[in-house]
């Protein structure tokens, strides 16, 4: 007789497939990040897998080979719904009804028409099915940007500025650096360490020479670095820190929003840290899907505003958004915010 799993259990062990999903970031682009946990007949875990990079297992099959002999009788829970088709891996419904799993549990259903339907398939096969386990958390975490481009064909894309009490990025004289204390800083990094690509305009390139690269604590390069992509029709110097071999870069000779995005169609996660005129253009678009405000504790009183000409023109205008979430990070807050009016992931502005 198989162990019944009690709700705790199955819960405590979605988180850890959330875990496991979210380390994958920035490695299965454009695969999604998926995570899966197998417990044994006993409920014990056997087996954690996470999805990896192109061409390689999905998360359930890594899982599956870690719990070998021990997944048979067991239950295995996974961030997605198991893949039905075969594609450069077989499908992952099929592996695990070879390995004798007699239930499953998953948290978003697969929006993906060409993969869906292993839900379907496992029943058939006499597995128990669960969906729904935690699904805002993944739709919201590991899955965000991967669902966002399933549901509109687009990246999806998150401004990240930080800025003052008073809304300024930079000080009347220009200086910028630093606005926000070093937990934020390293949190940005971590942040980085798991896109696909991060874009800037070129007026930011020339103001701060940036190096937009992953750091770890120590300094050293991440082990995934995001490509760097410039826009605009200025000319920058060879000398650039954005030119240098310590990640990819892409120079795109246009200031039109969706050219951009058209550029980047193979691209995921995508992450605008451009100044306030490109942030402004993109708010114009309708083409920010996420804001990730660092909000400092300082006052400036004059200086250079965090956004600039997003086409409102009146108060009843305003692009508004909700929050999602409010952080402290050292001493300052992290603003998670999505448009507001609509779902957990979709902008209005986007439909």
């Amino acid at each position: 007789m198989r162990h019944k799993n009690s709700e705790a259990d199955l819960d405590a062990a979605m988180q850890i497939a959330i875990g496991a999903a979210e380390s994958a970031r920035g490695f299965t682009s454009p695969n999604p990040a998926v995570g899966a946990v197998v417990l044994d007949s006993s409920g014990r875990i056997a087996g954690v897998g996470m999805t990896q990079p192109p061409g390689g297992p999905h998360a359930e099959v890594v899982a599956l080979r870690e719990a070998g002999d021990a997944a048979r009788g067991g239950t295995a829970l996974v961030t997605l719904e198991p893949c039905n088709h075969q594609g450069r891996t077989g499908p992952c419904s099929q592996a695990l009804i070879n390995a004798g799993v007699v239930a499953v549990y998953y948290a978003v259903g697969d929006p993906n028409q060409e993969a869906a339907g292993g839900a379907e398939t496992l029943a058939s096969a006499g597995i128990e099915v669960g969906a729904g386990l935690r699904e805002q958390e993944v739709e919201r975490g590991p899955l965000r940007a991967w669902l966002h481009r399933q549901r509109t064909g687009r990246p999806h894309v998150t401004w990240k500025y930080a800025a003052t009490l008073d809304g300024r990025s930079a000080a009347a004289d220009g200086t910028s650096r630093w606005i926000t204390g070093p937990d934020a800083r390293e949190r940005v990094h971590a942040d980085r360490a798991k896109l696909d690509a991060i874009v800037v305009g070129t007026g930011t390139v020339l103001a701060d020479n940036p190096r937009l690269t992953a750091r770890m604590a120590d300094g050293s390069l991440a082990a995934h670095q995001p490509v760097r992509v410039v826009v605009g029709l200025t000319e920058i110097p060879v000398s650039a820190h954005i030119l240098d071999d310590s990640a990819p870069t892409l120079l795109l000779r246009t200031r039109n929003v969706d050219e951009v995005l058209a550029a980047l169609a193979e691209y995921t996660d995508v992450l605008l840290e451009g100044g306030p005129r490109l942030a402004g253009a993109f708010l114009s678009a309708g083409r920010i899907d996420r804001i990730q405000a660092y909000l400092a504790p300082l006052v400036l009183g004059a200086g250079t505003a965090a956004v600039a000409e997003a086409g409102v023109r009146t108060i009843d205008a305003a692009l508004r958004f909700r929050h999602e979430s409010v952080e402290t990070i050292g001493t300052d807050l992290l603003l998670s915010l999505v448009p507001a009016g609509v779902g957990n992931l979709d902008s209005p502005q986007n439909p």
